[in-house]
């Protein structure tokens, strides 16, 4: 570790990075009742952190090296970060990005002079392209995370949060992908403060550190999440978990909803919008002051960068609020009689209904998607709840339904009574011309689709539910053909949400 001090000492970041701020939260502090500052990366050339380490790798590049080029493979920050830094140094950088990358990353790399060469849906893909034009062209690979260089250009972060506040400090909480930044700021503040706690915080559905750590190795994730695409990673770096298992106290991780119930916090306390990586810490940090009532110190969440597509913020801003608590969405069987939606609303009293959602459909009964506002989350989620099943209602809580908050709030009322041998999917396509048609010719004519739903949330990946008929006895087959498509997909043909308001 002595050795990570001096190289973050060391480190040649300020050519082109800011010592960024640290504020204070003062709304979520008061509600918290803590110390809540955030440490501004967003406030980066890039407004990115990722422009630190990749700075500090190029500019110790040998001269012969600096000739020849370097070359890396993000659809993101890192992308930014390698563009600007070689830009600056007077180096050709060449860029490899997935072919899904949204214009608006490919053109702030272009604006830095990288020449970006697109190929295949996937990271991974990208990342294997680059690794084979290192090779093929003599150029130097730029890790995202995994190098030495990179992650003391990281771990200043950790230095300047010391040199910021000398007071006592509970925790610093650090988003996760790779793992870099974690690994210089846990070196740097375990060194200087033992005492104070380092915490990582991941994506519930891409928490390749937090699986490292439990399996004492680093593993393999099958799949992950998207939606923070900064450090959507499925295997933690080599140095940087070997760095972590011994100076992380600990990893957190936060879900969709409460990220973006994160990045509402941070634009009401700074009036500025955080990207889902940026804001991760934040939710961690809000978990762990919910877990720890009694602290010894302010708490510390590294807003890691704010390079936020204005498409995604339509989608940030409906899941905010459910994921702050403030808003539970129910679906709920009422008699299908006149004056039942009025009484309904009578059970209800004084609470605001934010969506009700309903549709005809023949029969005794009437099924209703509605969101209601909380003020009191701790108590009037229970209280609602118990006070509608007493007037025998019947009631599902929704709130934490994938399926329902993405596409069935949107669709009900869309019955089909003479559909037989319905499957319903929830997939992730590539946001790219011609993923449709891939699915169409993945599953073959064999099956009809009975239902599509598609929302663009501005990122390089889209969401879909699909409904196709497929009777019991072709079901093998039907699933063999998915397997070989490719498509992450889950099967929600038993989800309440499906059952309740799309089902026959």
């Amino acid at each position: 570790m002595t050795d990570y001090i001096k190289k973050i000492l060391e480190a040649r970041v300020y050519d082109v990075a800011v010592q960024s701020p640290l504020d204070k939260m003062v709304r979520l502090s008061q509600r918290l009742d803590c110390s809540v500052l955030l440490k501004r990366e967003d406030l980066q050339p890039i407004f990115s952190f990722k422009i630190r380490g990749a700075y500090n790798r190029i500019a110790r590049l040998s001269l012969d090296a600096r000739k020849r080029g370097v070359i890396c493979a993000s659809a993101g920050n890192h992308a930014q970060g390698v563009a600007l830094s070689a830009h600056r140094l007077g180096i050709v950088a060449t860029i490899v990005m997935p072919v899904t990358t949204p214009p608006i990353k490919i053109d702030a790399v272009r604006y830095w002079g990288g020449k970006v060469v697109l190929h295949g849906d996937t990271f991974d893909e990208a990342y294997a392209h680059a690794r084979a034009l290192e090779s093929q062209e003599d150029l130097t690979f730029v890790h995202p995370y995994d190098d030495p260089d990179v992650i003391a250009g990281q771990g200043t972060v950790g230095m300047e949060i010391l040199h910021q506040h000398p007071e006592p400090i509970e925790a610093v909480f650090v988003p996760i992908g790779g793992g870099g930044l974690a690994a210089g700021v846990s070196a740097y503040i375990k060194y200087l403060r033992p005492e104070t706690k380092v915490i990582g915080v991941e994506p519930v559905d891409a928490a390749s550190m937090t699986a490292a750590l439990h399996a004492q190795e680093r593993v393999i994730l099958n799949r992950v999440g998207l939606f923070a695409d900064g450090v959507a990673v499925r295997q933690a770096g080599a140095e940087t978990y070997r760095l972590c298992k011994d100076l992380l106290d600990g990893t957190i991780t936060a879900d969709t909803d409460e990220m973006c119930a994160a990045i509402k916090d941070i634009f009401e306390d700074m009036r500025v919008i955080a990207e889902p990586a940026g804001a991760l810490a934040l939710a961690g940090l809000k978990t762990y002051a919910a877990q720890n009532p009694t602290r010894a110190g302010a708490l510390i969440a590294i807003n890691s960068g704010a390079n936020m597509n204005f498409d995604r913020l339509r989608h940030v801003a409906e899941r905010a609020e459910v994921g702050e608590e403030r808003e539970i969405l129910l679906g709920v069987t009422i008699p299908e009689e006149i004056g039942s939606y009025r009484r309904f609303i009578q059970v209800l009293g004084n609470q605001t209904v934010t969506e009700f959602n309903y549709r005809y459909a023949t029969g005794q009964e009437a099924n209703v998607f509605v969101g209601i506002r909380l003020r009191d989350a701790r108590t009037e989620k229970a209280q609602i709840l118990a006070q509608l099943t007493a007037l025998r209602y019947k009631v599902v809580d929704m709130s934490a339904n994938e399926s329902a908050k993405l596409h069935v709030r949107y669709m009900v009322g869309g019955r089909a009574p003479d559909l037989q041998d319905e499957v319903l999917l929830r997939f992730e396509f590539p946001e790219r011309p011609g993923a449709l048609m891939k699915f169409l010719d993945g599953v073959g004519g064999d099956w009809s689709i009975t239902l599509f739903h598609y929302r663009n949330h501005g990122a390089d990946y889209g969401r879909v539910l699909a409904g196709l008929q497929v009777p019991l006895a072709e079901r093998e087959r039907f699933f063999e053909k998915l397997a070989l498509l490719g498509y992450p997909y889950e099967d929600e043909t038993d989800n309440p949400a499906y059952q309740m308001f799309l089902s026959r």
